[in-house]
């Protein structure tokens, strides 16, 4: 159980990594809806949040304990933003999104980072 654990933060890791390049052509909210490419920026964003939302969920179902070891990481936020994309897309609010990805994102990476040394022994 632990080694699918181990691979849904590496796939989590890799969509954060992603969202990060993505991101860097962003310098205010507006970017993401001021152009076809500000949008198709933002879909693509959305849906690998999406992704680590659902994988942060598949952790959960396979060791409900497992979140719990770290309090510090938002878990229901990431796991309820990933239900609003994925029920609610038409009222997806462009801001939040930019300050998810500008703050939140490299949080995220750090404590994940971190989680996955433990996880590996280091």
């Amino acid at each position: 159980m632990s080694e699918e654990i181990n691979e849904r933060i590496e796939f989590i890791l890799e969509s954060i990594l992603l969202i990060e390049n993505r991101f860097l052509k962003i310098k205010f909210p507006d970017d993401l809806i001021s152009s076809n490419d500000g949008i198709t920026i933002l879909d693509s964003i959305a849906m690998r949040l999406q992704a680590i939302g659902d994988n942060i969920k598949s952790i959960y179902k396979l060791d409900n304990q497992f979140l719990q070891k770290f309090p510090d990481i938002e878990w229901e936020k990431i796991m309820k933003m990933r239900d609003i994309i994925s029920h609610h897309y038409e009222g997806l609010d462009h801001e939040i999104i930019f300050n998810i990805c500008k703050n939140k994102i490299p949080e995220l990476k750090i404590s994940l980072t971190s989680i996955l040394k433990q996880l590996n022994g280091g």
